[in-house]
């Protein structure tokens, strides 16, 4: 950590210039969770959403945002990503859901906006398809739980994250 690349002198936003960096092997996680009420939990985990399949969906809506994330955030590199998951776990005791984002490439720039960007979207899409039963669902804590590969070397958040995240 140090200063921040994305400004030039002048403290205009600029794309980072990465061509010089090493490729290598990268990877990162993140996460997030969504609480929806009773009725929404029991629909999806018993697959019963009138919708169709609400996590079946979510997870190609996160791969696909993942795929499309330099076209959503301004300064991001447009990466040739070769493999991103979406996967969830429930949380009974809570009613949340928790998704998680992995995406890996060899590269000269990380995935972690890649990986935030799938866990995003993927609980948007939850939130749509489930909206009719429950609006006052909330999406909270994504963040990134891990990263490997270039020159930061490997990140992993510590349990809970002194920011009170539930992993």
């Amino acid at each position: 950590m140090g200063e921040l690349t994305h400004f030039d002198s002048s403290g205009n936003a600029v794309m980072v210039d990465v061509t010089d960096k090493e490729i290598t092997q990268r990877r990162a996680v993140a996460g997030g969770l969504i609480a929806v009420n009773e009725e929404v939990y029991a629909a999806i985990k018993g697959g019963t959403a009138k919708k169709g399949d609400v996590l079946g969906t979510a997870r190609i809506a996160g791969i696909m945002a993942a795929k499309k994330t330099a076209d959503l955030i301004p300064i991001c590199h447009p990466l040739m990503l070769t493999k991103v998951t979406v996967d969830f776990e429930f949380k009974e005791e809570t009613r949340q859901i928790k998704c998680i984002c992995t995406a890996k490439l060899s590269g000269r720039t990380g995935v972690e906006m890649e990986a935030l960007t799938g866990v995003s979207v993927a609980l948007l899409t939850i939130y749509d398809m489930c909206k009719a039963l429950d609006r006052g669902m909330c999406i909270s804590d994504i963040h990134l739980i891990e990263k490997e590969g270039g020159k930061s070397g490997h990140y992993m958040v510590k349990e809970n994250g002194g920011k009170g995240l539930s992993h």
